[in-house]
């Protein structure tokens, strides 16, 4: 886990990283909130990075939920709590949020991966509950590819150079992820009531947008804004105009640290 101290101390930022990824491609972003005078919190997730384990491989989704919920323990709770969640990282905050209902400020979520795209078609997907029994561990191609989540080419070139991002994940693996999405519709009515911002890029080659935007219109908040972000890939905040992305999501949290 890694932890950025502001002088400011506005708030605490708890970002959550996607699926095939690790938490040093945030490091940017993270200098960033905590150059605007946040605190930010984010590591990585169980099978991925740096973190001990087999990678590509989780026994539980539970593990996420889990590891989020200790990075929130370790905000100061005199000060607000924001977290970030990117794709599978997103459906991760959204299970954490139903699962033990954190005391946070707000909560922004990037392309969550709320339907996946060019998953496993028919046939691998039956044959994938069988494996899941008797041969979990099995790992399988990853189909991420850096050309995929984003239009920015000094970005593209250093993550195929990149060893940390997988290039595999377990049988076990996939079907914890499908669950999880499952049941991040399933108990939708257990996400609390926190500002929410759904952050979508319209051309995402990765999750399916028309799924992002049925979770947003079935979530019962108070206060919540769903902002589409034409032309862009999936990752926003390595797209060309991720200055304007960011931008954007500092106001939100801005608007919310004012009203707490």
């Amino acid at each position: 886990m890694i932890k950025l101290v502001s002088e400011q101390n506005l708030a605490t930022i708890v970002i959550v990283h996607g699926a095939f990824e690790h938490a040093g491609r945030y490091d940017e972003l993270a200098a960033h909130f905590q150059q605007d005078g946040f605190n930010v919190i984010y590591g990585d997730l169980p099978g991925q990075g740096k973190s001990t384990g087999k990678k590509g491989h989780i026994h539980r989704f539970d593990e996420y939920i889990k590891t989020i919920g200790y990075w929130i323990t370790k905000a100061d709770e005199s000060r607000p709590i924001f977290i970030l969640g990117h794709s599978m990282g997103g459906i991760a905050v959204i299970r954490a949020m139903q699962t033990f209902h954190p005391l946070v400020d707000g909560v922004i979520l990037s392309s969550p991966a709320a339907g996946i795209l060019n998953g496993a078609g028919k046939r691998m997907e039956a044959f994938s509950h069988i494996i899941n029994r008797v041969w979990p561990t099995l790992r399988v191609k990853a189909p991420m590819k850096p050309e995929m989540v984003t239009r920015n080419q000094e970005l593209i070139i250093r993550d195929k150079h990149d060893s940390m991002i997988l290039s595999k994940v377990s049988i076990r693996w996939y079907r914890e992820f499908r669950k999880g999405i499952k049941q991040s519709f399933q108990d939708i009515d257990r996400f609390p009531d926190v500002p929410l911002l759904v952050m979508q890029a319209e051309e995402d080659l990765m999750v399916d947008i028309e799924k992002t935007k049925e979770w947003f219109h079935k979530v019962s908040c108070k206060e919540k804004c769903y902002k589409q972000w034409p032309g862009l890939y999936h990752e926003i905040f390595n797209e060309p105009e991720w200055n304007t992305v960011y931008n954007y999501t500092k106001s939100f949290i801005k608007l919310h640290l004012d009203k707490s």
